[in-house]
């Protein structure tokens, strides 16, 4: 039987009764120190004409471009990309470290919400910043300004459903290679005494679970970013824009008109 209790990520260091720093922490910064030296490393020693690990960097780095570019266009791409190319290296690998026997960081809530909230921050500051306040809030209020209000819930459900959706995904994968090697280890036993089958039967699980699938949602996650990044700077759509054009300019006319009568 799977206890319960330990389904959740163990305490590594503890600072008291109430401070304590879990092994999605401790892995979690381990990873991104790993990913910096290594991004370091591949970025060290340039020339003009790639080979060795620069072809590698370069190839990286220029999907990472192109994919930014194509969903956020050559103007912002450029700007986001450090961000989302962060993102996606670093939610591949925290992703599969089920593949190396340790717990996948992104199968603990807080991380993934913490994710979700960085991405929410990043999305609502740009459209601000790249729009004006005004200009934020005609792109809610897209295609009329009744639809504020829902568009409003759904800028804040965006955050809790990208951090359920990527936990969801990633927990459930974990329970469910537990699951199999326990019945795997039940099924053994009444052949023999030792328990083969999860050694054997495990392995397209593993590469499912924890190659396959990773990489899926760590595009999955950024994928959403982007696009909801892409439409809180985009600003509101060219009809919707002429449309209130035409009506201020028709009520501006008609307040000269009701002037000169006056």
């Amino acid at each position: 039987m799977i206890n319960v209790d330990e389904l959740g990520p163990r305490i590594i260091i503890a600072f008291g009764d109430k401070m304590h720093l879990s092994e999605s922490t401790c892995f979690g910064f381990i990873l991104a120190v790993v990913i910096a030296i290594v991004g370091i490393w591949l970025g060290s020693g340039l020339q003009k004409v790639p080979k060795g690990k620069q072809v590698l960097a370069e190839l990286l780095v220029g999907w990472i471009y192109g994919f930014c570019e194509e969903n956020l266009g050559k103007r912002y791409g450029e700007s986001y990309a450090p961000y989302l190319g962060s993102l996606i290296v670093w939610l591949a690998f925290a992703n599969s470290l089920g593949l190396l026997g340790f717990r996948p960081v992104t199968a603990d809530i807080n991380v993934t919400a913490a994710l979700a909230v960085m991405s929410f921050f990043l999305i609502q500051g740009s459209g601000i910043y790249r729009l004006g306040p005004k200009g934020r809030l005609d792109e809610l209020g897209d295609p009329i300004y009744l639809m504020i209000p829902l568009n409003l819930i759904s800028e804040v459900v965006l955050p809790v459903t990208l951090a359920l959706r990527l936990f969801g995904n990633i927990f459930g994968g974990m329970i469910v290679v537990e699951l199999w090697m326990h019945l795997m280890e039940f099924l053994s036993y009444m052949i023999c005494d030792v328990p083969f089958l999860r050694c054997i039967t495990v392995i397209p699980l593993n590469l499912f679970f924890d190659i396959f699938e990773p990489l899926v949602q760590a595009y999955i996650f950024t994928m959403l970013t982007t696009i909801n990044l892409e439409e809180a700077i985009s600003g509101q759509s060219p009809e919707t824009a002429e449309k209130r054009r035409l009506k201020r300019e028709a009520r501006k006319h008609r307040n000269d008109v009701e002037i000169k009568e006056a």
